[in-house]
């Protein structure tokens, strides 16, 4: 969280901003986690409750930007608080596109439901990137709250291990479709929904990078991974 200032009314403003970004997190985890359950278990109901979340989500998005603006505004922040602000705001983008997401692999779920499709697709690849997707923007979500660099350079490396798991899926479902034609509806759902769930990680990875230029004062986006590490711990 932020540094204490002279002016209590702008460390409200701070605090009130940081926490509502952790809050609108915790709605996006909860919906993710929600999607990836729908998908195991194929459940339409829990599916419903995930889009009907979808609404809340984007509120939380236009409100938090609405307040970074006016902060801004208003207050004028220079150096690390300004670039708090800005995180915050970029913070949210990614969190209202991990909850399109959840979104879509609750979409795909009904789509495989209402075709009536078999499971017969091993979907371990999936379910274990998942997981792991839920794990990182949990941690993510965290180490922005306490400005922790060190776990923001662990979040950004096993991101790498969602893409592993979403490549080793796309090779296992293209034999699949090769040698049953009839797979093919229910595997591009399933290539959708391990997409959504790689782009996931993807995001949780980018908030934690934003954690490393608010303390660092560094744009990490695009180093490679022992410039980051390197940065995030000097």
């Amino acid at each position: 969280m932020p540094d204490k200032h002279l002016s209590s009314q702008f460390d409200a403003d701070l605090n009130s901003v940081c926490g509502k970004l952790l809050e609108m997190g915790g709605l996006v985890e909860s919906q993710v986690s929600m999607a990836m359950r729908a998908f195991a278990q194929l459940d339409a109901e829990l599916a419903d409750q995930v889009m009907d979340r979808e609404r809340e989500v984007n509120d939380f998005e236009i409100t938090i930007d609405s307040a970074c603006t006016e902060l801004i505004a208003r207050r004028q922040p220079t150096a690390r608080d300004l670039r708090l602000v800005m995180a915050v705001s970029k913070a949210i983008t990614n969190l209202e596109r991990a909850g399109d997401e959840a979104d879509r692999i609750a979409r795909r779920t009904k789509h495989i439901l209402e075709d009536s499709a078999s499971h017969s697709i091993n979907t371990a690849e999936i379910r274990l990137s998942g997981q792991m997707a839920i794990s990182l923007l949990r941690r993510s979500l965290d180490c922005f709250a306490r400005l922790d660099t060190k776990v923001a350079a662990e979040v950004v490396n096993e991101d790498k291990q969602i893409d592993e798991e979403f490549r080793a899926f796309v090779r296992k479902l293209t034999s699949y479709m090769a040698e049953d034609p009839r797979t093919i509806s229910v595997g591009l759902d399933m290539l959708s929904i391990a997409k959504a769930v790689e782009r996931i990680g993807d995001h949780a990875k980018n908030i934690a990078e934003f954690v490393i230029y608010i303390v660092k004062g560094t744009d990490v986006r695009h180093l490679p991974h022992e410039q980051l590490t390197q940065e995030a711990n000097s």
